[in-house]
């Protein structure tokens, strides 16, 4: 019989996800931790995913949006009531290996003061290749996912503390999910999680990258990893990332190499991607007024020093031009990078 509360709600959120979708599906199926429930949240699909979608027993619904809300607002409307303790978001071109949940509960056990926890991610192209292993934030304003690209065999081997998750495949605590308002629905989708993250950091909260929980993911099956569509919302989003989230004084170096980094990371866009970036850009800046509001009610709440979230940024330019990791040391004393 179904439990009345399970120990985690699995939100995937999906628009025109395609055979993805119903390969994601069976593999959360296979879990072997089974104490779960899983929301679909239909993003107003058009491909006929949803229709041809089988599911698999009374844990799994579908939730229609109605429209396409993008992903933040999706996945808070896929948290709206959840009992479950442990919220997961999980993107519909990922198939989480059979003993995922199941890792990623251990590690809750493990890491009781933490409250974000996030997957190895395997590039499904490239099995021997990372296509992500913690999202990663610079002094120069950008984000990435860590060890993007890199051999599997370089990644440590064990659980690391890492800046926040990648929400292709997370783990957050509800009630601090919850209490932070979940993603912010503006993003609509792109650093979304790294903003979440960054809230949740601000308030003192520690994220750890579980290595045994794997998922194989295809980036940008579905939006495209270098399309317009992306290429827009990195770009507008990250102004935002930063004029929410960043303290006094950091934020205005910050902004300051922005001037640097933004005509770089256009320039690097080439031909087909440069006035995407611009556009990203303009919209931006057009919505500071929005973001500096609601600046101020997340910095109330701060309890991060300038001095422990500057040591948990990635410094050296290099190290952000080839988005490395940046693995976060938990033991007493100072922090300290450590870079695959």
């Amino acid at each position: 019989m179904r439990p009345a509360r399970p120990w985690v709600r699995v939100i995937i959120v999906t628009y025109n996800a395609g055979p993805w979708l119903q390969r994601c599906v069976a593999a959360l199926a296979a879990q072997t931790f089974r104490d779960f429930e899983a929301v679909i949240v239909d993003n107003a699909s058009e491909d006929g995913s949803i229709e041809a979608l089988r599911l698999p027993d009374e844990r799994f619904r579908i939730e229609g949006a109605g429209a396409n809300l993008g992903f933040a607002a999706a996945n808070n409307l896929g948290a709206s009531g959840c009992e479950a303790d442990w919220i997961a978001t999980l993107n519909p071109d990922a198939e989480p290996n059979d003993a995922w949940l199941e890792e990623l509960r251990r590690a809750t056990l493990r890491h009781r003061d933490a409250i974000m926890f996030g997957s190895t991610q395997i590039d499904a192209q490239r099995p021997d290749r990372v296509d992500g292993f913690g999202d990663v934030v610079s002094i120069y304003g950008t984000a990435w996912r860590g060890a993007s690209g890199a051999l599997i065999s370089a990644l440590p081997p064990h659980d690391r503390e890492v800046f926040a998750p990648c929400a292709a495949a997370a783990l957050y605590a509800r009630d601090a999910f919850l209490a932070a308002g979940g993603f912010e629905d503006s993003f609509f989708c792109y650093v979304e999680d790294v903003d979440l993250g960054f809230r949740l950091r601000l308030g003192g909260g520690q994220c750890i990258q579980v290595r045994r929980a794997e998922v194989r993911h295809v980036a940008g099956a579905i939006s495209g990893e270098d399309s317009a569509f992306s290429i827009f919302h990195q770009q507008r989003n990250r102004i935002w990332l930063i004029a929410r989230n960043v303290p006094s004084p950091l934020v205005f170096l910050m902004l300051a190499l922005q001037i640097a980094v933004i005509p770089l990371t256009v320039w690097r866009r080439g031909r087909g991607g440069w006035r995407a970036a611009l556009r990203g850009v303009a919209a931006g800046i057009r919505g500071l007024p929005r973001a500096l509001a609601q600046r101020r009610a997340i910095q109330r709440t701060r309890t991060l020093s300038n001095g422990e979230l500057a040591r948990m940024l990635v410094w050296d330019p290099r190290q952000a031009l080839r988005h490395a990791p940046l693995f976060i040391e938990t033991n007493p004393g100072a922090l300290t990078r450590k870079v695959v």
